[in-house]
């Protein structure tokens, strides 16, 4: 977690003894990537029996504290169904399902987290709020209501990521953090996705964040060009604010001029 620079929130989240653990992005995106980070650092410092189900199997773990149990699809079981009741059999603290990309895995991941597993597992959406929305579309209308309860009583965390372009060269994540504080678990409930979106955005103390907030800390710390932030930005305008204020905040010609003018009012 720490050597790809993603939220400390991260461990917090992957240590959770039940619950939903998701990651969103589009393909491509690291998503594994991070969730492989998150079962490294349990692995390093909880035990337990962590189970892997996935099509096809993407970092081999070894155990350190925990004991990890990893499948295959195609090769060490027949279908996702089959991989999960084993798993369920096998007493495991953790189960990683992969991809969810229907109402069928959907219905087995929510099974794990409320027979008292962490269940985590990635998904095809833009940010974290967008995946609560992209699971309600797996579902008839007339069950969204149910959904909407269920998500809300059993999601710990939603982690949205991207992959931005340093100055330096290479890659680095991007990522908004969805933590399912009671604010938040309310407004789930309701299916109140734009006051989600809000609440991330003001909420930083607890754990949270926006793409846009992190994007602003990358090019503050001098990680990213501005055309990077603005290219990644959610909402364009008010980055560009942002950073357009810092600018000049931080420009010594700036600040020398503020305190030549206060100096003449003397």
């Amino acid at each position: 977690v720490d050597d790809l620079k993603l939220p400390q929130g991260l461990k917090e989240l992957a240590m959770k003894p039940r619950g939903l653990l998701i990651l969103a992005g589009a393909t491509g995106s690291g998503k594994s990537t991070s969730m492989a980070a998150m079962l490294d650092w349990r692995n390093k410092h909880a035990a337990g029996h962590i189970v892997t189900i996935e099509d096809p199997v993407e970092y081999l773990h070894k155990p350190i504290k925990s004991i990890f149990t990893q499948r295959e699809l195609g090769v060490d079981t027949t279908s996702w169904s089959m991989a999960v009741q084993s798993a369920m059999r096998q007493a495991p603290d953790v189960v990683c399902v992969g991809e969810v990309r229907n109402e069928h895995t959907m219905e087995y991941a929510l099974q794990l987290a409320q027979t008292g597993h962490l269940c985590m597992f990635t998904i095809h959406a833009n940010n974290a709020v967008q995946a609560i929305e992209r699971i309600m579309n797996f579902y008839p209308e007339e069950r969204h209501q149910q959904v909407l309860m269920d998500l809300a009583l059993n999601i710990v965390g939603i982690i949205g990521q991207r992959l931005a372009r340093l100055k330096e060269g290479g890659r680095t994540a991007i990522v908004d953090l969805l933590i399912n504080s009671p604010a938040m678990q309310d407004h789930i409930f309701k299916g109140e996705l734009m006051e989600c979106m809000e609440l991330m955005n003001r909420s930083e103390t607890d754990g949270m964040q926006t793409f846009d907030q992190d994007l602003f800390k990358l090019y503050t710390d001098g990680r990213i060009t501005v055309d990077e932030a603005l290219r990644q930005a959610e909402s364009v305008n008010d980055l560009r604010l942002k950073i357009e204020l810092w600018d000049k905040g931080n420009d010594k010609e700036a600040i020398y001029d503020r305190v030549s003018n206060l100096s003449l009012q003397k």
